[in-house]
C-alpha cells in the first residue's frame, strides 16, 4: 500500500474519531466536578446531604463532594467558592447563609465558565438554577397552621431564624407569621424573630431568656436544623414539657430523644439526603448543557415546572415528624 494513501486513511480516522469525541456528551468525554458548599459542616443536616451527594455521584460516575464551612459565617462560604474556583470544577453548589455576601463570588463564579446551582435561596440573583423541596408559602404555611392548632389559636410565641441574612428562613417566618395573624388574631409574636437558630447553645440561650421575660410564653418556631434542639433544651431545663411548644425543621435522629421527651413537639421536613442528590442531579444535567424546560423529570424531585423568570424549580415534598414517625425517619440516617 503506497504511504500516501495509508496516510489518507489516518487521517480520515483521526479526524473523524475527533468529531465523534466533540459531538459526544459531557459525561462520556470527562465526568464533571460537583462541588456543594453547605451552611455548616459536622450537624446531622449537613453529614444527611453529604450521603446523598456521595450516593447519586457513585450512581452518575461523576465527582462530587461536599465543602463544610467550620462555623455559619457567610465569608467561609465566601473562601469555600474561592477555592473551587481556583479547582476550576464544573459546577458550584451552595446553600447561602447570606445571599447578599455570595452574590459577587458567585457571579465571579459565573463568569469563569461555572455552573452555580443553589438551594433554600429563593432570589439568589447570580446563579443557573435554585431549587427548592417545599414551597416558601406551603412550609411556612404549614408550621403557622400547626402551632394556632396546638395554642388553640391564642397566646403568645417566638421566632428563631438562622439568621436575619438567610433569605428563606425569613421567607418561611414570613408565611407563618402572616397566616397566624390572618386566622388567628389572638396570637402574638414575642419580638419579631432571632438568628440564632444555627447554633444549638445560641438558641438554648436565647429561648431561657424569651421564657424569663415572658412568663407566659406558648410556643417557639424555629426555622434552622439547630433551633428546635436547643430551644425544646431550655424547655427541658424550665421543665415545661407539655406546657411550651417547639416546632421548627430538625435532624430526626438529633432531636429524637427530646420528641420522646416530650419536649419537642415536632415540625415539617424535607429529606436533606435527597437534597444532596438533586444537587448532584441538576449539576450534571447543566454540566452535559441538558435542557430544564416544563415537565422535565429531575430524579428527586419529579417533574418540574421551571420559573424561568425567577430561575427557580420549586416541588413540595413536606414530610411530617412527630413522636410516630421520628424513629423511623432517624433510622433512615436523617
Amino acid at each position: 500500500m503506497p504511504v500516501t494513501a495509508f496516510t489518507r486513511r489516518e487521517l480520515l480516522c483521526a479526524t473523524t474519531a475527533f468529531s465523534l469525541l466533540m459531538s459526544a456528551p459531557l459525561s462520556a468525554q470527562e465526568a464533571p466536578t460537583i462541588g456543594v458548599v453547605v451552611k455548616l459542616g459536622g450537624i446531622p443536616w449537613s453529614n444527611a446531604i453529604e450521603a446523598g451527594i456521595k450516593k447519586r455521584s457513585g450512581e452518575l460516575g461523576v465527582n462530587g463532594f461536599m465543602v463544610g464551612p467550620t462555623s455559619a459565617d457567610p465569608a467561609l462560604q465566601v473562601r469555600a467558592i474561592e477555592d473551587l474556583i481556583a479547582q476550576g470544577v464544573d459546577v458550584i453548589g451552595v446553600i447561602p447563609n447570606d445571599t447578599d455576601v455570595l452574590e459577587p463570588v458567585l457571579k465571579r463564579a459565573m463568569d469563569s465558565g461555572i455552573k452555580v446551582i443553589t438551594h433554600e435561596s429563593p432570589g439568589q440573583q447570580n446563579l443557573d438554577w435554585n431549587f427548592e423541596l417545599a414551597s416558601v408559602e406551603g412550609f411556612g404555611e404549614a408550621y403557622g397552621k400547626q402551632l394556632a392548632e396546638l395554642l388553640g389559636g391564642e397566646g403568645k410565641y417566638a421566632v428563631f431564624v438562622g439568621s436575619l441574612t438567610v433569605p428563606l428562613h425569613n421567607a418561611w417566618a414570613d408565611a407563618a407569621i402572616a397566616y397566624i395573624k390572618e386566622n388567628h388574631p389572638d396570637m402574638e409574636v414575642v419580638g419579631d424573630r432571632y438568628g440564632v437558630a444555627e447554633s444549638v447553645d445560641d438558641s438554648r440561650k436565647t429561648a431561657l431568656d424569651l421564657m424569663r421575660a415572658n412568663p407566659d410564653l406558648r410556643g417557639f418556631l424555629a426555622f434552622g436544623s439547630q433551633g428546635p434542639i436547643g430551644a425544646a433544651r431550655a424547655v427541658d431545663e424550665r421543665r415545661k414539657g407539655g406546657e411550651i411548644v417547639v416546632l421548627g425543621p430538625f435532624s430526626p435522629g438529633q432531636g429524637r430523644s427530646l420528641v420522646h421527651k416530650g419536649v419537642l413537639t415536632g415540625g415539617y421536613m424535607w429529606n436533606p439526603e435527597v437534597s444532596g442528590e438533586v444537587f448532584v442531579t441538576l449539576g450534571a444535567m447543566l454540566a452535559n448543557g441538558d435542557p430544564i424546560v416544563s415537565g422535565t423529570v429531575i430524579e428527586g424531585m419529579g417533574p418540574v415546572e421551571p420559573d424561568v423568570e425567577g430561575k427557580d424549580l420549586i416541588v413540595d415534598q413536606l414530610i411530617l415528624i412527630d413522636e410516630k414517625s421520628v424513629d423511623e425517619l432517624a433510622e433512615m440516617g436523617l
